[in-house]
């Protein structure tokens, strides 16, 4: 049996998936798409479960939709699961609706169920079983007793295999779905695709002739948009089945509570603010900074540790160096930081799982609407706080192309683990309140974003309005499994990143400093390939600087590869002049910095280009090499003319 699990985002379907087939999955991309698709075989049985992406209805409009819509109109699929969020059961019932007039078998699965009996709320799953014809269970898929159940329950509908009951529209319009049904040939999911036609007007080709007339007599019949009546028909008849079927008021009451604070017009805003800072306190402040000292300690011991180790069995010097100087020293540069991104990802992650970034998407959307971009973009920019690659492939979700394209360009300018390194460093050493000053760069990060969305809306995208939907779900205590199985993928994937791209990197810099222009080992780093290099370039970070460093220039090239890669860079470089154990700061090569020089220089590395993974996805979904140089030199330019300013400012009014 092949078996499609489908339903909304956020509706705990990735985890029931999880679940059930445990770590016996196949991953890949659907044909044509980078959308990912997921495969593997449901624990003790032969059935294969297939993860359709996230979606709100089948309406061919966004990439996930037609997926979806494919997979299921095609002879593969002999049973569905939909997973239906119990304290959003309103919402999730819209795809449901749509899902019952399929004729594929259906197990309607009610997941967090722990929630709704721990707030005292009631589903009648009889109820809802009667009146969808089919099997409906309740489930919580954090709890794996429940599995058991589930499975049984699925095995139940297989062999029943009967076809479940859509819900009944009004009179006027069913009397039109069974017209456009009687006419149709050869068409699977007849009622569905009767009700599309009726709603959407897009009538298979075969079938126009006989359909059209049907279709002109509805319009002239209602006299309304007929795509809205069968909406407004659909959601009335959802609300009365949920009026019946569902006592959920308590947990409504809180929810609604809460939102008179959190979206109150008057302390929205500063509520937010007022969130981030403590987050950035706790990450960059006190508890961040200790950490870092920490974890340098450590990395500084080991890498005499090993030293010592390479001196005593006769080691060349040169692989001394390799290990000591290029790899321990540039990778340790970057992991000092992991325990401020666990910090960081935490408070994130706590923050998604709660439902309040769904708030501020809400909060943003009138604002965001007014520059060119969508309430959704702040998703892919929250997303793009791990890293800029799945915040860039989140835009899709979009779906006016002209605020996808923008949200793609203006994602890389949203801090990402990648950039905090460069923060904690720039920040940590120049500025006797670091938490404050890292803040400082969050909200110039959004400031940007909002000037660079307007000048793309006046002068190039040109934007028309667009509608944004959004439903708020209910507040949840997170699940601490999920946030901590969440955090640990993020700085496994930065670490990981570690261990291979920025190892790559500083092997690279550490030959370079190492040989000069006719590889001589063992030259001054004045003399080496990297400083021949960095003195050609070094003119262009002039205005920012203040001075002519080649070794400021080549650490911020060095950004383009990986962000991380600019500390990395700095601390070999630094290292490599002045022998093991010199603060970066304190060396020759980068004493010059003053606090301005500092931020204009962070800002730069925060604003500039991303690095290679988030160029390539940038060129994959804005579709041409064109475009993505385009959004290239958008984004390294404003952050050039940012850097010079505040490096100018401090030349006049600091030095």
């Amino acid at each position: 049996m092949r078996i499609a699990l489908i339903g909304n985002q956020n509706s705990g379907k990735s985890t029931l998936f999880n679940l059930l087939t445990g770590a016996v999955q196949t991953v890949g991309n659907w044909p044509g798409v980078t959308i990912e698709r997921r495969e593997g075989k449901i624990k003790g049985t032969d059935h294969t479960l297939l993860d359709l992406p996230g979606i709100y209805s089948l309406s061919p409009y966004t990439e996930e939709e037609k997926i979806s819509r494919n997979v299921l109109f095609s002879n593969e699929i002999d049973i569905i699961l939909n997973i239906i969020d119990s304290t959003q059961i309103e919402r999730s019932l819209y795809l449901t609706s749509q899902l019952l007039e399929l004729d594929i078998p259906i197990l309607v699965i009610l997941n967090m169920s722990d929630i709704i009996n721990k707030n005292n709320a009631k589903i009648n799953v009889d109820a809802l079983s009667k009146d969808f014809n089919t099997k409906v269970v309740q489930i919580s898929a954090t709890k794996k007793k429940t599995i058991v159940e589930l499975v049984s329950a699925m095995e139940e509908v297989i062999s029943k295999g009967k076809k479940p009951s859509s819900i009944k529209y009004d009179t006027k319009i069913e009397k039109y779905v069974t017209k456009i049904e009687n006419v149709l040939t050869n068409q699977k999911h007849k009622r569905f695709t009767a009700l599309d036609v009726l709603s959407d007007g897009v009538i298979p080709q075969v079938d126009e002739l006989k359909i059209t007339p049907i279709l002109e007599e509805a319009k002239r019949d209602f006299n309304v948009d007929l795509e809205e009546l069968v909406i407004d028909n659909r959601y009335n008849k959802i609300e009365h089945l949920v009026g019946v079927a569902v006592d959920n008021k308590y947990y409504r009451r809180i929810t609604d509570s809460l939102d008179k604070v959190f979206l109150n017009k008057f302390v929205s805003i500063p509520i937010f603010a007022l969130i981030m800072a403590a987050i950035y306190f706790l990450a960059a402040g006190f508890i961040g900074s200790y950490t870092v000292d920490l974890v340098d300690g450590g990395v500084s011991s080991l890498i005499e540790v090993v030293t010592s180790f390479l001196e005593s069995i006769g080691t060349w010097d040169f692989l001394i160096s390799l290990v000591c100087d290029g790899i321990l020293t540039g990778v340790g540069a970057v992991l000092n930081f992991v325990p401020q991104l666990i910090i960081l990802f935490l408070c994130i992650s706590f923050l998604e799982t709660t439902g309040y970034m769904s708030r501020i998407a809400f909060i943003l959307d009138k604002l965001f609407n007014k520059i060119g971009l969508s309430g959704k973009s702040i998703i892919s920019f929250i997303v793009g706080s791990g890293c800029s690659v799945p915040g860039i492939m989140s835009a899709r979700t979009i779906k006016n192309d002209v605020e996808k394209k923008t949200t793609i360009v203006l994602t890389p300018f949203f801090p990402c683990s990648a950039k905090l390194p460069i923060i904690a460093l720039f920040i940590g050493s120049f500025f006797a309140v670091p938490w404050l000053m890292s803040l400082s760069l969050y909200f110039l990060s959004i400031v940007v974003i909002i000037v660079s969305a307007f000048l793309l809306n006046k002068f190039y995208f040109k934007v028309k309005d667009s509608t944004f939907l959004l439903e708020l779900p209910t507040y949840k205590l997170p699940s601490l499994r999920h946030i901590l199985k969440d955090v640990f993928e993020k700085v496994f994937a930065f670490i990981k990143r570690a261990g291979t791209i920025i190892l790559l990197c500083s092997v690279v810099v550490w030959f370079l400093l190492s040989f000069s222009i006719t590889f001589e080992y063992g030259v001054d780093v004045d003399d080496s390939i990297l400083a021949l290099i960095g003195k050609g370039l070094s003119w262009i970070f002039y205005p920012a600087l203040g001075e002519l460093s080649w070794e400021a220039t080549v650490c911020a090239l060095q950004g383009l590869v990986a962000k991380e890669q600019v500390v990395g860079s700095m601390e070999i470089i630094a290292n490599m002049s002045e022998g093991a154990g010199e603060l970066v700061f304190t060396s020759a090569a980068f004493s010059f910095f003053t606090p301005m020089t500092a931020y204009a220089f962070a800002v730069f590395n925060l604003f500039s280009a991303p690095c290679f993974g988030a160029i390539g996805a940038m060129r994959r979904e804005l579709g041409s090499k064109k475009s993505m140089f385009k959004a290239i030199f958008f984004q390294t330019g404003l952050a050039y003319v940012l850097a010079s300013i505040i490096g100018m400012l401090g030349w006049v009014f600091f030095k």
